[in-house]
């Protein structure tokens, strides 16, 4: 094969994944090293990413688009209640008299207002099935790898926007202040919406949580509903250099067999409790008991 036909079918190969220019100062070889700011916006140090482990495959180091998109489309449609209901004529609330008399008007002739032609009325095939399932399911490894690409896609970010992912040194506020939280979006030159990751340790986060609630276009979530869903959902993505190493080091990164030898994250089922004998039996021995010892 020629050279030419050589690179067009890696052309071809590469097609479905997409590759951001590399941003100046975050990007070395195989390892990124993302900046890290304080509560200031002022930078005070590097964080060393290994992109090889955020990449969907080992042999392409790069963001496979079709692979997020699968992943964001499960987690929207599970989303979903499927619980949705229009009301029939039976189900609108009214009287049922007759509008007018059947002869002699020159109208049309009707009985009750609640039928579908009359605004206010009811639907003429109402919805009234059971609940609706639009779940859909997608092997964990994949959905793993998936929220790992998404994270890639954030630090790569895009040519109008550069890196869109802000790494904290230490996510904490002495107090909390809405009026603080506010300068320290400003000081990060952020201008559209901002995903907040909190650590799983209430104490640490009560005073972040509670100083961004109230904040326009800012959403919080604990470091284990980091999914790709709620990454692309925000422009920039803002997490504490801690919780990043907890998540990139937690259940997310067993993407391989260890996932099933040895799982992390698994909460250790609680020992059954011992079975209790009844009837009528036992009842009556204990009551013998009971008079016995009396």
């Amino acid at each position: 094969m020629s050279g030419g036909r050589q690179e067009a079918s890696r052309q071809g190969e590469d097609s479905g994944r997409l590759r951001y220019p590399a941003q100046e100062g975050v990007r070395t070889e195989d390892t990124m090293n993302v900046p890290v700011y304080n509560m200031q916006g002022a930078e005070v140090g590097q964080m060393p990413i290994d992109e090889g482990s955020l990449s969907a495959s080992l042999v392409d180091q790069g963001i496979n688009a079709a692979l997020i998109k699968q992943a964001y489309v499960m987690y929207h449609a599970n989303r979903r209640q499927g619980s949705a209901r229009t009301r029939s004529r039976n189900a609108i609330a009214g009287s049922n008299r007759k509008m007018y008399k059947q002869k002699g008007t020159g109208n049309a002739r009707h009985s009750t207002r609640k039928v579908a032609q009359f605004r206010g009325g009811g639907r003429a095939f109402a919805k009234t099935a059971t609940r609706e399932d639009y779940r859909q399911s997608m092997p964990v490894k994949m959905r793993r790898k998936a929220n790992r690409n998404a994270l890639l896609a954030k630090i790569l970010g895009s040519e109008k926007f550069g890196s869109e992912i802000r790494v904290i040194d230490d996510l904490t506020m002495s107090a909390p202040k809405t009026k603080d939280f506010v300068a320290f979006l400003d000081s990060l030159k952020l201008d559209r919406s901002a995903l907040v990751v909190l650590s799983e340790d209430a104490d640490k986060s009560e005073a972040v949580r509670k100083s961004a609630r109230n904040v326009a276009d800012v959403e919080l979530i604990p470091t284990s509903q980091m999914t790709a869903f709620e990454m692309l959902n925000h422009r920039y993505l803002i997490i504490g250099k801690s919780e990043l190493e907890a998540w990139l080091g937690g259940p997310s990164s067993q993407t391989g067999k260890d996932a099933k030898v040895e799982p992390m994250g698994r909460q250790e089922r609680k020992p059954r409790r011992e079975a209790k004998p009844r009837g009528k039996k036992v009842r009556g021995e204990a009551a013998a008991s009971s008079g016995e010892a009396s």
